[in-house]
């Protein structure tokens, strides 16, 4: 049977946006006519309208709901960052992660991170702390999972041409001293982004969104939706 609800939540935005009775609100309002007899469907979000930050599919499902049909397809990467100093580039790398669905991410050194950047996408995705890299690495190993890291150094190769495995956990660094020598002995391999202009690096938010999508280009069949 096709699922017609977010078809008619798709319908309802685009009549909302004819009509002119869209307020610059991302998402949609109440629900119009029959409420859908579907427990992924949150009550509150139908009766009051959902505008949150997710794509047209998920729209009025209870939180738990998408969680569990993104387990359903998430990839086989994992993607790591190391967070000595409070990098405020981690909420990019989750939402990035987020976006590219992988299968966790992993902050290593401080627990506690600056969550604006992640735009709310920590609340879909699945994370998991480390407090050293040996706590990482034990985990990685345990899991059979070569550790990538991706960083412009000297002797690493550029992920263009890399054959990423498909099962993988890719590491980024710091902002400024990029992967911590604790961190860079523990890789299997280390790829960098190919630049081409004046600045010597680009930031690890960036760089994890690239990264993320040599693999996909790499396993991912394109889809719609």
């Amino acid at each position: 049977m096709v699922d017609e609800a977010p078809v008619r939540a798709e319908r309802r935005s685009a009549e909302e946006a004819a009509s002119g009775a869209d307020t610059g609100e991302v998402g949609v309002g109440p629900w119009v006519g029959p409420w859908p007899d579907d427990p992924r469907y949150d009550p509150e979000l139908l009766a009051h309208g959902d505008r949150r930050n997710v794509v047209d599919r998920y729209r009025y499902w209870r939180r738990e709901a998408i969680i569990a049909d993104l387990d359903r397809r998430r990839h086989d990467f994992h993607v790591a960052i190391e967070n000595w100093q409070h990098d405020l580039n981690i909420g990019t790398v989750v939402r990035n992660a987020n976006a590219f669905l992988a299968a966790e991410v992993h902050i290593v050194g401080r627990r506690r991170w600056n969550r604006r950047g992640a735009m709310v996408t920590d609340r879909y995705q699945h994370l998991r702390h480390h407090e050293t890299i040996a706590d990482f690495v034990a985990w990685a190993r345990g899991a059979g999972l070569p550790v990538i890291g991706i960083d412009n150094l000297p002797g690493s190769r550029p992920i263009e041409n890399a054959h990423l495995p498909r099962r993988c956990v890719m590491l980024f660094g710091q902002e400024g001293p990029g992967l911590s020598a604790a961190a860079r002995a523990a890789c299997d391999q280390i790829l960098h982004i190919t630049q081409y202009g004046s600045t010597r690096s680009i930031n690890a938010g960036v760089a994890s969104g690239i990264a993320m999508h040599a693999w996909i280009r790499q396993y991912a069949a394109p889809h719609n939706g």
